[in-house]
């Protein structure tokens, strides 16, 4: 078992680990409880009832943060000549062809964290998969990375669109804000989130599709939300 620190045991005294609260009182929680000296990121999980072994079954695509995550990004595009200044105008922090894609084979530093990449180029950063790969960093259509409006692409995913997937136990993790946003901006995105997660559901996953939904900051405990009142959270989000 994991030893705990003092603030850590002292933040999960102050409230009942089993009982599900409503979002609002579950942010309040884990703000209250996020004593770290730096800006600590709340994060959500979601317990899914899919089968993730099953490929239809499989919950990935991006959503809109109404306030952004509070991490600003580094994104890399991968696009021809034509669309480099377009790329560049939308703040793509790194633009390159066929060159970029030469440099980082030849053990150029991942300084990105994120990848946006033209149709036409992906034959290129296909040969990149052994090092995007595992880190989550090759382009993908179904995550919105793969698009002939490389700067329409940029300029979302730097306002605070995030890419979200069920790992492979049917969980999906998302960063939801930072402890210092408002209560008010962290139940916005988990609204927002919660809906979008919702609207995703596969139509052959049985039984019960949201199973349970846990908040947490990064050095703090995790404090459940009640998803049998999710359609009250997912309201907020219209």
């Amino acid at each position: 078992m994991p030893q705990h620190g003092k603030k850590y045991e002292e933040s999960a005294s102050r409230y009942d680990k089993l009982t599900p609260y409503p979002a609002a009182d579950a942010v309040e929680l884990v703000k209250n409880m996020a004593s770290a000296k730096f800006d600590e990121t709340v994060e959500a999980a979601f317990q899914l009832g899919i089968d993730p072994r099953k490929a239809d079954q499989l919950v990935r695509g991006t959503v809109a943060l109404p306030h952004g995550t509070g991490k600003q990004i580094r994104v890399a595009v991968f696009a021809p000549a034509d669309k480099v200044k377009e790329a560049q105008d939308a703040g793509a922090d790194l633009v390159g062809g066929k060159e970029l894609v030469a440099e980082l084979a030849a053990g150029r530093e991942l300084d990105f964290d994120l990848a946006i990449a033209t149709p036409d180029m992906m034959a290129e950063v296909g040969k990149l998969g052994r090092i995007l790969g595992p880190r989550g960093l090759m382009p993908n259509p179904k995550a919105g990375t793969v698009t002939p409006d490389v700067g329409k692409a940029v300029g979302e995913f730097k306002a605070g669109r995030i890419e979200y997937r069920n790992d492979r136990f049917g969980n999906v993790h998302v960063p939801v804000g930072k402890a210092s946003f408002s209560a008010e901006q962290l139940v916005s995105n988990l609204a927002a989130l919660t809906a979008e997660i919702m609207r995703v559901k596969p139509s052959s996953a049985k039984g019960r599709y949201m199973r349970q939904l846990v908040i947490s900051s990064t050095m703090g405990p995790g404090v459940k939300v009640d998803v049998g009142k999710v359609e009250d959270l997912t309201a907020l989000a219209r």
